[in-house]
């Protein structure tokens, strides 16, 4: 499907949805905090335009990614350790997968 097809009949433009949809993919931020970050450049828009984009466009994002991304598998340990860092006593935590992974 072409991209002119794709965003057809849409009010704002292509890259536009397509970013909005993305941070609220990857980042944790709500409706109302990307509506706030679109206001402060210059776009004004309602939070439920936003979810709509979110509820068409998301799975075709999903789709689309998806082979790119790197594949895990469902074994994961976790190794904690508590060290000293500039005088101060921290907690360093770390993740490695049945492949040795981190």
């Amino acid at each position: 499907m072409k991209k002119e097809d794709l965003f057809k009949w849409k009010q704002y433009q292509p890259e536009i949805i397509l970013l909005t949809v993305r941070w609220y993919l990857r980042y944790n931020l709500s409706f109302r905090d990307l509506v706030e970050m679109m206001e402060e450049r210059g776009l004004s828009m309602a939070h439920t335009t936003i979810m709509r984009w979110v509820h068409q466009y998301g799975p075709q994002l999903d789709k689309r990614v998806r082979r790119h991304l790197k594949p895990t598998n469902d074994s994961w340990r976790v190794d904690e350790t508590y060290i000293k860092v500039k005088g101060q006593w921290m907690y360093l935590y770390r993740a490695v997968d049945s492949e040795g992974n981190t």
